[in-house]
């Protein structure tokens, strides 16, 4: 890939990534009026998470990532609401928008390849200093995860109790996070672990450059989501979920800054 055709690539993702930010706001703003462009941010957030990894590696290799990310964790979905395995019974509202098969909003599997590629894009960041280490790979498998259900922490309380895309069904266990029960956070963790055993191998980068350079690309979406999450939830009156958004969304900042800086 020539010159050009890098900066081509990394200009369209800073255009996505900023139109992703611009609509964000708007929607903040007047949530109701604006609810029609919720399915269209998490699509351009797809496109944005899929373009920064172009300037990496082969086109191939990120669109076969993605397809299994978002097969799997749509197909998790689906079966959670049919079965309720692996998250817990659920069931999808009307404002979720159009449902594949009937059964799965259209919006979640690309909101798997947002969280999975985004998380593992922050977690390389913060093992910059540790990329040469034996362990390195399960290193970045495990964190990636941990990052995964951080942002699904982040995501429920937003999703389910501001944009109504989702409602739980109460299950035995009494203590839940805004709705969702331990053992769904722990189907979120299980799906992720199994969506990263497959891509992983086609995220490697095989291409000639200079892997000392730190990504932000990752980071900008990541925090991004996690603060859109708890501006959402504090303007619902859901302070503690706001809290904990603000402060996973800083803990994870400093440890990206501290990571860039090595």
């Amino acid at each position: 890939m020539g010159l050009s055709a890098s900066k081509i690539l990394n200009g369209l993702h800073w255009t996505i990534t900023a139109t992703v930010g611009v609509l964000a706001a708007i929607v903040l703003i007047s949530p109701k009026l604006f609810a029609a462009l919720d399915g269209f941010i998490i699509a351009l957030a797809a496109i944005a998470s899929i373009t920064a990894l172009t300037r990496q590696l082969p086109v191939e290799s990120i669109a076969f990532a993605a397809f299994i990310a978002a097969l799997i964790g749509g197909a998790a979905h689906g079966l959670s609401e049919r079965t309720g395995l692996p998250f817990g019974p659920v069931t999808f509202g009307e404002t979720a928008g159009p449902k594949l098969f009937n059964t799965v909003p259209w919006t979640l599997p690309l909101l798997w390849v947002v969280v999975i590629f985004n998380s593992r894009g922050v977690v390389r960041l913060i093992l910059r200093p540790w990329r040469k280490v034996k362990n390195y790979g399960l290193w970045l498998l495990s964190l990636t995860t941990i990052l995964s259900v951080g942002f699904d922490l982040a995501l429920e309380p937003f999703a389910g109790h501001v944009k109504r895309l989702w409602l739980w069904q109460p299950t035995k266990i009494a203590v839940t996070w805004h709705g969702v029960s331990p053992l769904g956070l722990l189907g979120w963790l299980a799906v992720s672990l199994i969506i990263l055993a497959f891509v992983m191998p086609y995220l490697i980068r095989k291409q000639p450059g200079n892997p000392s350079t730190p990504d932000f690309a990752p980071l900008v979406l990541w925090l991004g989501a996690i603060l859109f999450f708890a501006a959402g939830s504090a303007q619902a009156g859901l302070w503690s979920a706001a809290v904990v958004d603000a402060i996973l969304a800083a803990a994870v900042m400093v440890f990206s800054i501290r990571g860039a800086k090595w």
